[in-house]
């Protein structure tokens, strides 16, 4: 009997160009990619061009469609939605009791929360639920926001992710109303009523948008006869479903720019480095340090929120940015790109035609600034930073972005001309220009981190080789042209897997109210396809915020380093771990192993003055390489269960301290922080209860 082929196809939805990729799952090979034209404007919008891709590499490489285990793709619909206030009026229903009305309003009516309504239109109705709220009161409620425009509900309550049942209520009466609606619990169960409101608000004003887009979406794949999951990029670099699109667009914010990082982390398999990826339109810069990126909180047009999402720097210029000119001389570089503009590369004109153009002002858009282009006999042409790389010979020959270098000279002699400057003196200064934002970014993103100059900028995208290397060398750091970087993002969608993760505000998190947070974590995972032995559980308490904050990350097939590329080995991950420790791997040892994790203590000796110390540095990587835990000094007990507790209980006692230390229970399926509960005996207990429930399991604690 023949192994299954696993099939996984990655579809990067850009500003400038849809591609899609067709992976083998256990190789990692590229089996067949393709790369359309977005389809802003078509009559489906973007849907048409992700079928066009489709479609191609399905053709190319003859692949079975039923071998198409997932199907994921990133959109740039809700943040474009955001930033060109595409956008549905909000209508925000805010409940509380009487006394407290004037509170509520206060803090969930946007006009009157400062800098927030911006772009976001509101009406606004206080329901008082000092009684049981009936359905007569809501359809009213929600007719009167209707008659002041209000196209999308919020359901808003201050403690409703304590008790959700009223904002529930106003959801189901909304359907009732056949009008979409949002709850702020369903987007965070952080308290803050202010942040979850204006947060739900974002979220509910493009909801009508996105509702279209998914269904198209869905729909196009669906007549392809491709059966397979369909997933969406999430900001965070994980996948979900497409009901997350419906629902809650605003996980989907950043979309694009972390499918390219993902690409990185888990195809590529960096541990230390700063991506660059260069696009058509804007260029993504991202910190990747100790195998896995920043994580922020997303700031939305000056809008704040409570979503999570990858720290990505986007700027608005790249491979096809376009050129502006003050006083005789280039003075910016984008951020409108040739393919808004609906102009073709210069460097991808014939040269016989570009011979007889002459340079004139052009405005993309009704209310853009003026930027450079060629007209000539067969057409108007747009200078890019792609035109100038190609006319000083940056490019090499087997590169995306490599084009006519005679059409690029001549297309730069022209407007030297106009500027009365040499061909190569005009190239570099649209190349510095251009890459002045960059630098000054990468710059800052090596001071916030603490990074020394060792770091290395990976290039990707189809522009990485116009813009980075350049970059690299005006900072004196190493460059790295990422594999497939053209298509890395496609990659890096094709290679996600399913991600959620809760946030929830816990003075006192008890083992028993983390188990419950656990499990409903693992079944929302399940219920939007993972296979239940995929699935693995992180839990993290941020005492300061008191805020318990839940990981899981599931697949729709069951990984292995045999049937997954993405899987480390032990060596990948020793290497790794020596990378993150910064110390020979001839020092670290695997302490401990479970089907989904490693276990490594790196044996650092520390010199004092008269003295030297031994340190054993305790890091858990996952089989994906992603780092869950690293404790600078820790002890790790395991073995039998109760010889485990025994230990433990013994070695607590010992310290003669009233407050516990940090104590971490892993065991195959979950990562438990116990760093929220300072009695020991409470810390025993607690992991008594687990173990009970785990075949394999052990302690770590920090000292």
């Amino acid at each position: 009997m023949s192994e299954k082929t696993r099939i996984r196809v990655g579809i990067d939805v850009g500003g400038t160009f849809t591609k899609a990729v067709a992976i083998d799952a256990k190789s990692g090979t590229i089996l067949s990619k393709s790369t359309v034209p977005t389809t802003h404007n078509a009559k489906k919008g973007v849907s048409e061009g992700i079928v066009q891709a489709l479609s191609n590499i399905i053709a190319e490489s003859k692949i079975n469609i039923n071998d198409i285990e997932l199907i994921s793709h990133s959109t740039t619909q809700a943040i474009n939605a955001l930033l060109e206030s595409d956008t549905s009026k909000v209508g925000i229903i805010a409940m509380g009791v009487g006394p407290s009305k004037k509170d509520v309003i206060k803090r969930t009516n946007l006009q009157d929360l400062s800098g927030s309504s911006k772009d976001i239109l509101s009406s606004h109705e206080f329901l008082d639920t000092s009684h049981l709220i009936t359905e007569h009161e809501v359809r009213d409620t929600i007719d009167r926001l209707k008659s002041k425009g209000a196209q999308v509900i919020v359901a808003t309550e201050a403690f409703g992710v304590d008790d959700p049942s009223n904002e529930l209520f106003v959801m189901n009466t909304s359907a009732k109303c056949n009008i979409p609606s949002t709850a702020s619990h369903e987007i965070s169960g952080v308290y803050g009523l202010e942040i979850r409101t204006l947060t739900a608000a974002v979220n509910a004003s493009v909801l009508p948008k996105t509702f279209q887009v998914a269904n198209y979406v869905e729909d196009a794949i669906r007549k392809t006869g491709v059966t397979a999951p369909l997933m969406i990029m999430k900001g965070d670099g994980g996948v979900s479903n497409m009901d997350t699109f419906r629902t809650k667009p605003i996980l989907t914010v950043l979309s694009g720019p972390a499918a390219s990082v993902a690409g990185a982390l888990l195809y590529l398999k960096v541990t230390n480095g700063i991506f660059v990826e260069v696009g058509g339109t804007s260029t993504n810069i991202c910190i990747i340090k100790n195998g896995k990126p920043e994580i922020r909180y997303v700031t939305i047009h000056d809008h704040p929120t409570c979503i999570r999402s990858m720290d990505v720097r986007i700027l608005g210029v790249a491979g096809g940015s376009m050129v502006s000119l003050s006083q005789n001389r280039v003075s910016k570089v984008g951020p409108r790109s040739a393919h808004i503009a609906g102009l073709k590369y210069s460097c991808f004109a014939e040269p016989e035609d570009l011979k007889t153009g002459k340079i004139i002002l052009v405005r993309p858009k009704e209310n853009d600034e003026e930027y450079v282009a060629i007209k000539c006999d067969a057409g108007t042409y747009a200078i890019t930073n792609t035109c100038a790389a190609n006319a000083l010979g940056m490019i090499e020959k087997d590169d995306y972005s490599y084009a006519n270098q005679e059409s690029a000279k001549i297309a730069l002699k022209i407007l030297g001309d106009y500027l009365n400057m040499h061909y190569h003196e005009t190239a570099q200064s649209i190349i510095q220009t251009a890459s002045f934002e960059i630098t000054k970014t990468i710059t800052n993103v090596i001071k916030e981190f603490h990074l020394n100059n060792s770091i290395k900028l990976i290039g990707g995208g189809g522009g990485a080789s116009v813009l980075v290397p350049f970059v690299a060398k005006q900072l004196g750091l190493a460059y790295q042209k990422a594999e497939h970087a053209d298509v890395i993002s496609s990659i890096g969608v094709a290679s996600s897997m399913l991600q959620e993760e809760i946030e929830q505000t816990m003075d006192d998190a008890t083992p028993e109210k983390i188990t419950q947070v656990q499990k409903k974590i693992h079944t929302m995972l399940i219920n939007k396809g993972a296979v239940p032995e995929s699935i693995v559980i992180d839990s993290e308490y941020i005492s300061e915020k008191a805020l318990l904050r839940v990981t899981a990350v599931g697949n729709v097939e069951l990984d292995s380093v045999e049937t997954s590329k993405s899987i480390f080995t032990l060596n990948d991950a020793k290497k790794r771990a020596s990378e993150i420790i910064e110390i020979s791997d001839d020092l670290i040892d695997l302490s401990f192993e479970t089907d989904h994790y490693f276990v490594f203590t790196g044996h650092i000796e520390v010199k004092k003055l008269f003295s030297k110390k031994n340190r054993h540095h305790i890091l858990i990587l996952d089989r994906y390489g992603k780092m869950k835990l690293s404790l600078k000094n820790g002890k790790i007990f395991q073995g039998g269960k109760i010889s485990l507790l025994e230990e433990l209980d013994d070695f607590l006692e010992s310290r003669h301290s009233e407050i516990a230390p940090k104590v971490f229970l892993l065991d195959d399926l979950k990562l438990v922080d116990y760093s929220s509960l300072t009695s020991s005996s409470k810390i025993i207990d607690g992991i008594r209860r687990e173990l009970e429930k785990s075949e394999k399991a052990a302690v770590l604690v920090e000292l």
